[in-house]
């Protein structure tokens, strides 16, 4: 189920990143002043991401309902639709800040946000890839190979699927860790009320959750 999938991304999310500590040192003026600044560096990644990530979802969203019909063959006709735009679709980067090295040295809220985005775009991409390479057997591979390619297809459509959702929750987890942190007294002009809500509109389940669901069968 995909909502198993996108829960053990945000528990690998918030596990793999930022600094730990008692509650008491993460309160502390310095403590908060930190998480302000690492959350206002996220935003700020967040912000440069936002075009590859509109044009990936904008694309996908253009051949979904191809992609998730009930048989593989819609699937693999859903990859051929979007064949001529590749990069656009698998081409999703994790910013420096978020990759697993560096965001180890996030703190606060901004480490499980970094941590969701990058798990969400590996969903993403690699489920992308492994749907053009099933459509690619499918439709030239030896009869084995065409078939393992058509009942495993679905799990790589979920992929696609899950790493959007996991990408729709980051705004308001944003919006939530803002206003925790202080808001707009606390951040001033290094991250701006109005800087918020539109990262919380952009990565949103509205702009960026796939309908409908799936409906592939693994093994069909």
């Amino acid at each position: 189920m995909s909502c198993f999938i996108v829960a053990l991304v945000l528990t690998l999310a918030l596990a793999g990143g930022g600094c730990a500590g008692s509650a008491n040192e993460q309160s502390t003026p310095a403590a908060l002043k930190l998480q302000r600044e690492d959350l206002a560096a996220v935003a700020r990644e967040l912000m440069t991401a936002e075009t590859a990530v509109s044009l990936e979802v904008t694309e996908t969203k253009r051949v979904w309902p191809l992609l998730s019909g009930p048989v593989p063959t819609s699937a693999a006709d859903g990859a051929s639709h979007a064949r001529h735009s590749t990069k656009t679709v698998t081409g999703l980067k994790t910013p420096t800040l978020f990759g697993e090295l560096q965001a180890r040295s996030l703190t606060g809220p901004a480490a499980s946000i970094a941590g969701l985005f990058r798990y969400s775009v590996l969903l993403t991409t690699r489920g992308w890839k492994m749907v053009f390479a099933s459509s690619n057997q499918m439709s030239r591979g030896s009869p084995t190979a065409a078939r393992f390619a058509r009942e495993n297809i679905g799990l790589y459509v979920e992929s696609i699927y899950d790493g959007h959702f996991g990408l729709a929750q980051i705004g308001k987890k944003l919006l939530a860790a803002y206003e925790k942190l202080g808001g707009p007294p606390a951040f001033a002009s290094t991250l701006t009320q109005a800087e918020v809500d539109a990262l919380a509109r952009a990565y949103s389940e509205a702009s960026l959750r796939l309908h409908p669901h799936p409906h592939i069968s693994v093994g069909s």
